[in-house]
This record gives structure tokens, C-alpha cells and sequence, in this order.
């Protein structure tokens, strides 16, 4: 990747005589280092440049247009009842601190709002600050009939002569620079000014519009899911090393290091499970991205871990999911500990979480076919069970396609069947033309950026790029976004896929994007990068519509839960039960007391942090949460309002 440059002018250009800025700070200041007259005449002179104001503080000649300094912040404000006077306020910034891509004016109000708890007068305020060496009075000297800036530099033999001079020629003067101060808005700013616009206003730009060029495969997320040990990671790496993403070579290197470590098995897996801990252990801990081509998409690879400790893992990657294989072990006693209900069986709480996440296509692969010796019968045994519970989930029959396959004995990957043993009942796809056969998923550009990060890792240049899906809206290189919840301004700087650098991205790419102007500690997995002028809702007191799962406790009001949405987590409770619903016919009947699964009821959440998040009427990814405990998911749901903003 390019290295990081910074934008704006360039000062240094064609200059290289430093010594002409050395300053010995040692150097005990006097009064008699200061030639007042000059001074004073040198800010009346510039004072009257036609254009340009000049800051009193630092002598930088700023536009006429702008607030206040661009070198050190001083805000310029104009008092209604001084004609062309103009009064200074000093706003200390610290000069150690980097620009973020906030203003000048962000930083002092927040510098001001630190400084003065106590007091609303920030006139008296900016006087009690005054330093003690040197006091330092702006105010307007008429003249010649000239209205001309003068510097009045005050030593502390002479300071309370200067303070009643102040206070009697300005008394009339400082309630209404004071009302003048207090009736400034920060909403002005662009980054605050942006929460009054709504969906119906924006107006995607013409380049998010237009089509992608014929022979462009589209991309589809899938999600690799089930129960633990069911085959997922060797499934993938199977499909990856028959399609060429994984060569001969490096396929020789995992066989030979799976079979020192006594895990001959897993030598697929391995392509992977690439951290030391997880080819340990022998499971999947994190949500491993890989790509391939099929005849008609380009698929992002989920493959998620199956354990039930690391379902909150499962969770965070899956939420990108367009579609989902839902990974089965046909072995006898294996599908049956996939299917308790009571939260050690995977295949259940996996199930009901990618529906939850607006997954309505599936593909059930049941796998491990050679160890039953290809029965149709097991096969149709697993499809009756698995099958009525998927349709209590939510999937209709014509989204779930059923592909029985061998891994170990490639029998129904990417080819039909060549065992004729299964090839002798099953006439359907293989993995591959099943994949192809789903149905292409809605990308929405007409709406604002959404870009949920999924994680941040950093590049081989230093910088930080924020990975994740996005959901809606489009980006190019140098764009400009926001980054909440904390609300910070950055520019695109680059974008990839599949580590390769594209100009621009739209909804449904799965990219990489390296920002600049921001700093990295503040790009975090579970924040939003967003448009600008439509930033994420931040909360922490959300009201959910949710439907309790299987669970052996009932929920109570004071219950504890983790609260999940998207790619943030966060602590809470439920803090109240406001209505329960007739799950048939949605009708509303009085709070309940308690809920017990299969429940579906209106409550209030209360989390510990403040989260991005969006109602679900205005978006589906932002407004999706899911409540776990005990490491159980118990309940599943959407967020109907936002109760209490962040601010």
C-alpha cells in the first residue's frame, strides 16, 4: 500500500533555512524584549488587508470567512454593537495533539466546556485566565477615524491599572459579547449539523449507479456453519484445494505437518485454521475468510467456529452472511448431539442465529455420508428431522436445498457423485451448482454509506484498515466518512478485496479500507463507518420485539444479558417488559411478568455502553440483536425504538 501523506499545502517547499526558527526557550522574558509600538502598529497595519483577519495571538492572517484561527484556534466574534470591532477569544489547544479531521471550532468548544464547569459568563472566564506574566487587552483604538486593532501588552506592576481601565471603557460592552458567545451553536459545524437529515434526502451519486461490466461475477457472502466437529473447516479447505485457491505445494506442507502433530485428519482444515492455538486445540476459534469463483459468483468464504463457548465469535463473523451451508454429520449419535435443545447442540442455536440475521437462503450439507455407507435412509431421517425445525425457524421449503456429500472421499463437491452407491438415489446438485443456484441477494446503493466493522487490523505500512461488509451505499478512494459512535471524520484512503486494491466498492462487497485522519486506537470492532451527513444512532436504552428461544430459565426484569448486534457486544439487562405478543396473530396483551421460550414479547434493554444501532424499520443490518446468557443464546429479536441517545 501507498505510505501515508497527509493532505493540505506543503510550507516547507523551497525552503531550507531552519536556523532562521531557532528559539532559545531557556530565555527568560522581559519587557524590555518586546517593542510595543511595533507590535501594535504591525496588527493595525494588517488588520486592514481587504479579505483577511489577523489573529492577535499567533499573527496568522486568516479568511475573513473563517470562525477562528487556523493555527491556534482563537475564535473571532463579532460584537452587534461595535460596527467593525472585533473580539478575540484564546481557546487552548494542545499543540502535542494531531488533527483528526475535526475543526478548529470542535476542539476549542470542547476545551471551553472542560474549563468552565461552573460558569456560563465566559467572558470573566477567558479574564480569570489570563496569563501571569503578560496580560494581554484587544480591544479597538480609534484612530485617525480608522478603526485599527492594538495590542496592549500589560506587565503585573500595572495589571490592576489595566483591569479598571478595561472594566470601564468596556462595561457596556461585555453582556452583549457574553449573549453573543452563549448564542453560538455548534450545530453549524457540518459534523453536528448532519443528524437533521433523513433517508428521503440523499441522492446517491451517479458513479454508485451504474452497473458493474458484463462478465463481472457478483459477490455473495456465505456462511459456513453447524455443529462442532461436523466437518466445516475441512469442507472449505476441501472446496478451496479443488478450485486452485490452495496449490499442490502448500496442500503437501499441511499433510506433512498435520501428520507430525498425529492429526493426519485435518490436513484440510489446516487451509484454514491457521493459528497455532486452534490447530492445537483441533477447532475452528475465529471467523475465517476465504475466497473462490464459481460460474456465477464470487464467493467470500465464512467458515465459523462451531464450539458453543465461541458462538459469540460465530456470531460477529456470520452477520455478513447472504446465504448460509449449514454443515450436518450424518454419523449415527453426531446429528442427534447437533440437535439438543438444551444449548450443547450447535446445529439448533446455529440455525436459528443466520435466520436471525435475514439469511433466508440455505444449503444443508450433510456430510459424512461414507461413514453410513450412503444410506438414503439416515439421509432421509435427517431431512424429515432437521427439516421441520428449519421451518420453524423461519426458511421456507423452496430456500433449502439438501446436498449429501463426503468430504474425506470428494464425492459431491464440486463434481456430481462417482459412488454409485450414492449416486444411485440422489440425483440432485453438488455443492458447487448448488451454490450457483441461489439466488442473487438485493444490493441497496440508493441509501447512505453503512459499513459495520468487523474487525481492524493493521497493514504492512503501518496504517489501519477496517474490514466488514457493506451493507448499503458505496465508497471510493477519498471519500469522505464518519466513524462512530465516536463521531470522528476520516478519508478513504485505499480499498481492497481479496487483497487486491479497487477504486471503489459497493453494498455487498466485502472489503479492507485504509483510512487516514483518524487515529487507529479509535477504529474498533463494533463501530460504524458511515456518510457524513448520516450518521449511526448511538444508545444504550433500546426497545426490542424479541421471540425467546429454548431456554430452561425464564427471563425476568433485573435478568442479565449479553447484548449482541452486528459486530459490537455489549453488557445489560432487562429493564423492563412492556407488552407480551400473540405469536400468531401479533396481537398485544399485558406485560408479563416472566418469559419462557417460544415467547414472543416487547421489552426494554438497558446496556451497560452505548452501541451504533439503527431501528430495524431503517435498517435491517443496524436494528438486529440478540440476547445470550449463560452461554446460551436465549432470545432473538429487532430493535423497534431508540429510547435514550447518546449524545
Amino acid at each position: 500500500m501507498p505510505r501515508k501523506v497527509n493532505f493540505g499545502l506543503d510550507y516547507d517547499d523551497g525552503y531550507d533555512n531552519y536556523d532562521d526558527y531557532d528559539y532559545d526557550y531557556d530565555h527568560e522574558v522581559k519587557d524590555d524584549d518586546y517593542d510595543k509600538d511595533n507590535v501594535a502598529s504591525q496588527l493595525g497595519k494588517d488588520a486592514n488587508k481587504q479579505g483577511i483577519w489577523l489573529c492577535p495571538i499567533c499573527s496568522y492572517d486568516n479568511d475573513e470567512t473563517s470562525f477562528c484561527c487556523d493555527i491556534c484556534g482563537a475564535i473571532q466574534v463579532y460584537a452587534s454593537n461595535y460596527g467593525k470591532q472585533k473580539e478575540y477569544i484564546l481557546c487552548t489547544v494542545n499543540p502535542a495533539s494531531k488533527d483528526t479531521g475535526a475543526s478548529a471550532m470542535s476542539k476549542s468548544h470542547a476545551q471551553i466546556s472542560m474549563a468552565t464547569p461552573k460558569t456560563n459568563n465566559l467572558v470573566d472566564v477567558f479574564q480569570s485566565k489570563r496569563p501571569n506574566l503578560y496580560e494581554k487587552d484587544y480591544r479597538s483604538a480609534e484612530s485617525n477615524g480608522k478603526g485599527k486593532e492594538a495590542l496592549i501588552l500589560s506587565s503585573p506592576d500595572n495589571a490592576s491599572e489595566s483591569e479598571s481601565s478595561y472594566s470601564r471603557e468596556n462595561k457596556d460592552t461585555i453582556a452583549p459579547l457574553s449573549s453573543n458567545l452563549n448564542q453560538l451553536k455548534l450545530d453549524k459545524h457540518p459534523i453536528y449539523n448532519r443528524k437533521t437529515n433523513t433517508e428521503t434526502q440523499y441522492q446517491p451519486e451517479e458513479w454508485m449507479l451504474i452497473d458493474k461490466g458484463p462478465g463481472t461475477l457478483q459477490q455473495l457472502n456465505l456462511a459456513i456453519v453447524g455443529h462442532v466437529d461436523s466437518g466445516k473447516s475441512t469442507l472449505s479447505g476441501r472446496l478451496l484445494h479443488l478450485l486452485g485457491k490452495v496449490s499442490k505445494k502448500e496442500m503437501h506442507k499441511y499433510e506433512k505437518e498435520a501428520k507430525e502433530k498425529g492429526k493426519g485428519s485435518f490436513a484440510y482444515a489446516w487451509a484454514m485454521d491457521e493459528s497455532s492455538a486452534e490447530r492445537e486445540r483441533g477447532v475452528t476459534m475465529t471467523v475465517a475468510v476465504a475466497y473462490f469463483d464459481s460460474k456465477k459468483y464470487h464467493v467470500v468464504l465464512l467458515d465459523s467456529p462451531g464450539h458453543k463457548d465461541l458462538v459469540p465469535n460465530m456470531i460477529s463473523g456470520a452477520t455478513q452472511a447472504d446465504a448460509a451451508v449449514l454443515v450436518v454429520d450424518a454419523s449415527t449419535g453426531s446429528f442427534e448431539a447437533g440437535m439438543d435443545g438444551y444449548g450443547i447442540g450447535q446445529t439448533r442455536e446455529h440455525a436459528q442465529l443466520v435466520r436471525s440475521f435475514g439469511v433466508e437462503q440455505i444449503i444443508v450439507a450433510v456430510n459424512k455420508m461414507d461413514v453410513v455407507g450412503y444410506s438414503k435412509e439416515r439421509f432421509n431421517f435427517i431431512k424429515s428431522q432437521l427439516g421441520a425445525f428449519l421451518r420453524s425457524c423461519g426458511f421456507k421449503d423452496s430456500s433449502i436445498i439438501w446436498v449429501p456429500l463426503s468430504v474425506v472421499e470428494n464425492q459431491n463437491l464440486v463434481t456430481t457423485t462417482t459412488d454409485v452407491r450414492l449416486s444411485s438415489w440422489y440425483r440432485g446438485f453438488c455443492l458447487l451448482d448448488a451454490i450457483d443456484s441461489l439466488q442473487t441477494p438485493l444490493r441497496d446503493v440508493s441509501k447512505p454509506l453503512i459499513l459495520p466493522i468487523c474487525d481492524a487490523i493493521k497493514t504492512s505500512m503501518g496504517n489501519f484498515a477496517a474490514c466488514g461488509k457493506l451493507e448499503t451505499g458505496a465508497i471510493c478512494n477519498g471519500s469522505k466518512v464518519l466513524v462512530m459512535p465516536l463521531g470522528e471524520l476520516a478519508t478513504i484512503r485505499s480499498i481492497e478485496r481479496d487483497s487486491i486494491s479497487y477504486n471503489s466498492a459497493r453494498a455487498g462487497d466485502n472489503v479492507a479500507v485504509t483510512l487516514q485522519g483518524i487515529n487507529s486506537g479509535h477504529v474498533l470492532a463494533g463501530g460504524v463507518i458511515c456518510h457524513p451527513d448520516y450518521p449511526m444512532q448511538v444508545a444504550k436504552h433500546l426497545e426490542l420485539k424479541i421471540l425467546v428461544l429454548d431456554i430452561s430459565t425464564p427471563i425476568l426484569v433485573g435478568s442479565q444479558v449479553e447484548f449482541h448486534i452486528h459486530h459490537a457486544k455489549e453488557a445489560g439487562r432487562v429493564a423492563k417488559m412492556v407488552a407480551l405478543l400473540d405469536q400468531k396473530t401479533g396481537k398485544v396483551s399485558k406485560a408479563p411478568r416472566i418469559l419462557k421460550g417460544k415467547q414472543s414479547a416487547i421489552i426494554e434493554v438497558q446496556l451497560d455502553g452505548a452501541v451504533c444501532v439503527e431501528e430495524f424499520s431503517k435498517s435491517k443490518a443496524l436494528g438486529r440483536a440478540f440476547l445470550r446468557s449463560s452461554g446460551t443464546t436465549i432470545a432473538v429479536g429487532i430493535v423497534t425504538r431508540i429510547l435514550e441517545h447518546e449524545s
